[in-house]
């Protein structure tokens, strides 16, 4: 309970982009445009994956739900965004909406470590068991990894959340960013946090540095075998290039923004950074895996020419 001269926080104030108000039409344009065009890159994935026949393999299964959490991300926090860009002096989220916001934010930037991490695995059984691998990575297997790696994360991200929304919310209500983030909310707790920041640290620390060891050791593994000459350099390179790209750029968006400074004179590039994991890559992962895998860029041209087809009657 708050005290008698404090008011339980029922809003939050969402700043956004203050520095950009001057040029909000074009910068709102800018979003929305990418925004449009990573709706349809992931929906392109998710749809080829689901019905193009010779992309029913793990790689793709993996593919199609990292596309499905790139376009989750994006949909939970670019309107909000959009919608503060056009407002001046930012926006208002209630309470409520601000941890549900917090959770699916969560939740989507979490899984996409673990969904990094199990393509990494694949690609590991592919190229160092390939005896091995259509009994590893069977249909089976593939829907019990992504079952663990969503119910962990979900569970996980959802104890957090319950454990913020028992803290006391009495004084400033000001989020210096276009998003319920976890850090910016943290600091708004009036009572003693240190109980949930050793929490967040202990679950951040988890859910993106135990993926990303792993990833760093299987790519080990995997060079260790290209060095002996098992496999040829070519194949592990087709098949581990667009993994390996979207790897680096992921993670190295996150660890910018989480490992930097908190203070006020950073928190502002923080900000421009989050854009990065939150609107970029999930625009040109699809980018990626299209230009650099010939079996997507197969499945386009099958769906194009299906589609020239049907138009022209043919």
């Amino acid at each position: 309970m708050c005290e008698e001269n404090r008011t339980k926080v029922t809003e939050f104030h969402l700043l956004g982009f203050r520095n950009l108000y001057n040029f909000r039409t074009f910068f709102f344009i800018v979003l929305l445009v990418i925004y449009i065009a990573m709706v349809v890159g992931n929906l392109l994935i998710i749809l080829l994956v689901s019905f193009i026949d010779h992309l029913q393999i793990p790689m793709f299964y993996f593919l199609k739900h990292l596309a499905v959490a790139d376009l989750l991300l994006t949909t939970i926090v670019v309107p909000v965004m959009l919608d503060i860009i056009l407002k001046h002096g930012g926006g208002v989220i209630s309470f409520n909406e601000c941890l549900i916001q917090l959770c699916v934010y969560g939740i989507f930037t979490s899984v996409q470590c673990f969904l990094l991490a199990v393509m990494s695995y694949d690609r590991y059984l592919a190229i160092c068991h390939p005896l091995h691998y259509v009994y590893l990575m069977s249909p089976k297997r593939c829907v019990q990894l992504m079952i663990v790696s969503w119910s962990m994360v979900v569970a996980l991200i959802l104890s957090e959340i319950v454990s913020i929304s028992q803290f006391e919310f009495c004084g400033p209500n000001t989020i210096d960013h276009f998003v319920c983030d976890f850090r910016p909310v943290i600091k708004l707790i009036t009572s003693n946090s240190s109980i949930i920041i050793i929490l967040d640290f202990a679950i951040s620390g988890f859910m993106f540095l135990c993926p990303f060891v792993f990833i760093i050791i299987t790519y080990i593994c995997i060079f260790i075998t290209i060095l002996k000459g098992n496999t040829g350099r070519k194949k592990v390179f087709s098949t581990c290039s667009s993994h390996l790209t979207t790897v680096c750029t992921y993670y190295g968006a996150l660890i910018t923004v989480y490992m930097s400074p908190s203070d006020k004179n950073h928190s502002d590039v923080n900000m421009y950074l989050s854009l990065l994991y939150i609107v970029v890559i999930p625009l040109i992962n699809p980018i990626i895996y299209s230009l650099r895998n010939h079996e997507i860029e197969r499945a386009i041209k099958k769906v194009l020419k299906i589609t020239r087809t049907v138009m022209t009657g043919q």
